[in-house]
Formats: structure tokens, sequence, C-alpha cells
């Protein structure tokens, strides 16, 4: 069975490169939002093995919506990366305060989106649950 990512970014042509991206290199089964509202609603009901989620969004942004999720039993142990332009050192470390599986930056190289996800989840789970 594919692994389902749930990419989520306000930005369509984001979107729509990054899911191209990891259906066809990555072979990801992908489902997208582009809310933070439509993100918490989509991962309650399809319980997606990670999600991609953006961190400048307007209404709810990333790292509130990510803080959402860890609340709800249904999504807490979904790991989530998230994705930013905010590339500066502070920023890095206050996301990473956060509790996410990991953090990757835009502009993203679209053929090693998926290889790049997969590192990200790979060392969270030995983080997680060890080698």
């Amino acid at each position: 069975m594919r692994k389902h990512i749930l990419l989520v970014d306000d930005d369509d042509d984001i979107r729509e490169v990054a899911g191209i991206s990891l259906e066809a290199v990555g072979g990801w089964q992908v489902s997208s939002a582009s809310s933070g509202i439509e993100a918490i609603a989509k991962a309650i009901a399809e319980r997606p093995d990670a999600i991609l989620l953006d961190v400048m969004m307007p209404g709810i942004d990333g790292p509130t919506t990510f803080k959402r999720l860890q609340r709800d039993p249904a999504t807490r142990d979904i790991p989530v990366i998230l994705l930013t332009a905010k590339a500066q050192s502070g920023d890095r470390q206050c996301f990473e305060t956060l509790g996410v599986a990991g953090l990757l930056t835009k502009p993203f190289d679209p053929m090693a989106l998926s290889d790049q996800v997969m590192a990200i989840l790979a060392t969270a789970a030995r983080a997680k649950y060890g080698s």
C-alpha cells in the first residue's frame, strides 16, 4: 500500500509542483489542502502517514495548525514536516521546538523532495522508537 501524505499550502502552484513530485518521484498518494482548517479536517478524515505543512498561511498558520493537530488524539501521532521560506536560524530553532518531525525550506528541488521527506520521517521514527 502506498504511503499517504497530506500536502498543505495556500499557494496553488506549490501544491501542484510538490504534489506531482511526491506522486511521480516518490510514489506517494497525495491529498492536498489550502488552509489550516481544511488540513485539520482532512487529517482527521483521511489519517495520512505524514503531513507537509506550509508555515505562512492566511487565517491559521502552520504552527497553529500543528498545535491543533497535536491536541487531537486522532491526529497527534501523524508526523508533520514544516515547509517554509523563513530559513533564518532563529526561525528554524523556534519551529524545531514545536516538536515537528522536520523542516524543509522553499524553494525546494522537486526531484529531491520525496527523498528529503523520507529522510526526515526516517530520522523522526528512529528518534521516537529507537534505532
